[in-house]
């Protein structure tokens, strides 16, 4: 997928001294983010990337501010330009924008950074992304550089309605999205953050790639490239890639380290169980949890349902992955017969009906099932709709389906993402890296318009490290350094 760039690793200098070559550069150069009385960063830093200084919280002050009750009628007065539930909500939505960039100090510096050089100046950015405090600041972060912003939600039920609001009234962003709203809205604000013809594309799954690819074809040539945050996307572009059809190149910020690593194994582990204890207020401890698929999701949802006492079962068809969660200590099992066992059921494949008749078949009774995947495909619902005699929602985003032999199944968040839909998403500080390979990457795709193929590259591993070597400075820890004389002896064979 990305051969072109597997060198990059032996040639990157940080962020100083490049050489000349699109896929191990960024363009032109070095320019350093100066303020009054500061000098040039010293080689190895990543002063191009990241300004020298970071100020907690941004310029907007932080104000105490009582919370709205939500409105019960859509209010819509604010501009033709965006359709959000209530532009009133975006006080309580400005503070919990400000809350979530306490988090996020590796953006806030591009940010700065963005602010003072207006890299994108002009350039129109279409995101397809699940509206939340943290994607507000990176759209933020966008808008600092300079350019115009038009963001959709990625799922239809992951929208915080105020942050939508603040992200309208605050930060001049675009926004089409509102909780709740069916699929035909869905791709409705698809197609109005398409009319706004953007350059660059910001994706979550792909539905902006794909309509862009089916329904706009029209649109293609004026898109310079874009980028992709989740691995079910990412699925999906390399196989428009591999069949000749992708109109532009793609970079996948899902595969860099400073995401993956981060956002999938800490993030989902940690939002997924946030989102189930938010649903259904049971404990956790003393049960057990079946987790379809053994990725850097699956496997950090297993540590974390085993730090809060729950019996793990993992179901893989890889295996590798398999005998990895075995080795953990982990039961390893088919679906049908994990099902006997399963008080809580979660897939994180990115696959379809992962959860499917043999399960429902053998699954326990009162037995809890939900997704942490992308798409609501991984449960097999309309077998469950087909089978059961009763339908009832308990509240909101809780529905218990009762099968003919009495036995009743527990479904959260329609199959769609738990985390988000029932809960607030990944925590800040992990999407603090995975959004700055993105606002970082939309950089490098402008810088070298024209140069990349219509192909799926990994994130430049400059980049990459950067944010990882930024993040820890902001963390507050230090790490080695290699000696020439060691940096001599790991590329010699001559010792």
């Amino acid at each position: 997928m990305t051969a072109e760039m597997g060198a990059i690793e032996a040639k990157v200098f940080l962020f100083t001294a490049f050489a000349p070559h699109p896929l191990h550069t960024c363009k032109g150069s070095v320019r350093f983010f100066r303020q009054p009385g500061h000098r040039p960063a010293p080689p190895g830093s990543c002063a191009n990337l990241f300004p020298m200084q970071w100020h907690p919280g941004g310029t907007a002050p932080r104000q105490s501010r009582p919370r709205r009750a939500r409105l019960q009628e859509r209010k819509q007065s604010v501009s033709q330009a965006c359709d959000i539930l209530d532009i009133n909500l975006a006080d309580e939505g400005q503070a919990r924008i400000l809350w979530a960039d306490r988090d996020m100090p590796v953006l806030a510096r591009i940010r700065e950074r963005f602010a003072e050089e207006r890299p994108l100046e002009g350039v129109r950015i279409g995101a397809c992304m699940h509206v939340t405090t943290e994607t507000a600041n990176l759209m933020r972060a966008l808008a600092a550089s300079g350019a115009e912003v038009a963001l959709c939600a990625s799922n239809p039920l992951s929208t915080q309605d105020d942050t939508a609001a603040s992200l309208v009234r605050d930060f001049g962003i675009k926004v089409f999205a509102v909780t709740g709203e069916d699929m035909d809205t869905y791709r409705r604000h698809i197609d109005a953050v398409i009319a706004t013809n953007p350059q660059i594309i910001m994706d979550d799954g792909a539905d902006l790639d794909t309509a862009l690819h089916t329904t706009h074809i029209d649109k293609l040539e004026g898109v310079i490239g874009g980028t992709e945050e989740t691995t079910t996307g990412v699925v999906r572009l390399v196989s428009m890639a591999k069949e000749g059809t992708l109109g532009y190149p793609v970079f996948n910020v899902n595969d860099a380290n400073t995401k993956h690593c981060f956002d999938n194994h800490y993030g989902t582990g940690q939002s997924t169980l946030d989102g189930i204890v938010r649903a259904t207020n049971r404990l956790l401890c003393g049960r057990t949890i079946v987790i379809s698929g053994y990725g850097y999701c699956g496997s950090g949802l297993a540590l974390r349902a085993k730090g809060m006492g729950m019996r793990v079962i993992v179901c893989e068809v890889d295996p590798l992955k398999a005998l990895e969660a075995h080795m953990e200590g982990y039961g390893v099992m088919p679906a049908a017969e994990a099902a006997r066992f399963a008080d809580v059921w979660v897939t994180v494949t990115g696959n379809c009906k992962v959860v499917d008749a043999p399960a429902f078949e053998n699954m326990k009774d009162g037995a809890i099932v939900c997704n942490s995947g992308h798409f609501d495909s991984e449960i097999n619902l309309e077998w469950l709709r087909e089978h059961a005699v009763k339908v009832e929602e308990i509240k909101p985003l809780v529905e218990e389906y009762t099968l003919a032999d009495g036995r009743t199944v527990i479904v959260l968040a329609q199959g769609r993402l738990v985390n988000l839909s029932c809960a607030e998403g990944h925590p800040a500080s992990v999407m603090d890296m995975s959004f700055a390979n993105q606002a970082l990457a939309a950089e490098y795709l402008f810088q070298h318009a024209g140069e990349l193929e219509n192909k799926v590259y990994d994130v430049p591993a400059a980049i990459d490290d950067g944010v990882a070597r930024v993040k820890l400075e902001t963390l507050g820890v230090k790490i080695d350094t290699l000696t020439e004389e060691q940096i001599a002896y790991m590329n010699s064979w001559n010792f």
